[in-house]
């Protein structure tokens, strides 16, 4: 009976930024929990090995391309997502960008374009996707948080920002659409080897504090994040609403 309460089949997930990474692992691990997910990133075929991953193990998939930098391009995947699928039961906003450099350096052109691609875009996609659901009486959106909706890091004040905003975004969604049964909520993976984190994977320096940081003493891996996911996006998580939940091997308890 426990098993049921993850069971995704029948569900239509989206996933951004799905290409690689935590994206390609999260839309992986819904698939296999039953869900059709449809996956995206910002060029066409992006996502094709995903796919691919996921038809290969007996699931259903699906690739478009949405650049989340632009309201046009996401506006109009969300509706072509609507107009082939009528309605989405889950959404998940992975995809997302980082620009380091000190802040009195920091080019605005790049604070605009992380905030376009972090907060605008997953605001734009719920926005767009929350009707169905609504008619619908039901759905989850997850949101990706991060470590540094906690804490200020270092050179990147516009994915600190960013992810601070993801935090607040989440909890002012549940507040308006838990009455509609919408469960909003957000993960906050600790230090995950990604592309995004390649650099300070590759400075000595930085890499040994984070793993004495950790708890764990290690990166997570993103198939750790599946778990989490197919939680949120399943009826288990029905009376968690507004809640970040870190994944971070102990990171925030240190």
């Amino acid at each position: 009976m426990t098993s049921g309460l993850f069971d995704l089949s029948g569900k239509i997930a989206v996933v951004t930024g799905a290409s690689r990474g935590l994206g390609q692992k999260i839309a992986e691990g819904l698939a296999t929990a039953g869900a059709e997910v449809i996956c995206s990133s910002s060029r066409e075929g992006g996502c094709q090995q995903t796919v691919n991953n996921i038809i290969d193990a007996g699931g259903v998939a699906h690739s478009y391309a949405a650049d989340l930098a632009n309201e046009l391009s996401v506006k109009e995947f969300a509706q072509t997502v609507l107009s082939h699928h009528q309605h989405v039961d889950i959404l998940v906003n992975v995809g997302g960008t980082i620009f380091r450099a000190p802040a009195v350096d920091f080019p605005y052109s790049e604070w605009q374009n992380v905030m376009r691609v972090n907060v605008d875009a997953s605001f734009l996609l719920a926005q767009q996707f929350a009707p169905s659901m609504i008619a619908k009486g039901q759905g989850k959106i997850i949101n990706i948080a991060s470590m540094l909706s906690y804490t200020g890091g270092i050179t990147v004040p516009a994915y600190t920002a960013s992810k601070h905003a993801i935090a607040g975004l989440t909890k002012a969604l549940a507040n308006e659409w838990a009455v509609n049964n919408i469960q909003v909520n957000a993960i906050a993976p600790g230090y995950f080897r990604t592309d995004n984190t390649q650099a300070l994977q590759d400075d000595p320096s930085r890499n040994a504090e984070i793993e004495k940081r950790i708890p764990a003493g290690q990166w997570g891996e993103p198939e750790q994040l599946q778990g989490a996911a197919v939680f949120l996006a399943s009826q288990a998580s029905d009376y968690v609403n507004g809640h970040i939940l870190a994944v971070d091997g102990g990171w925030l308890a240190r």
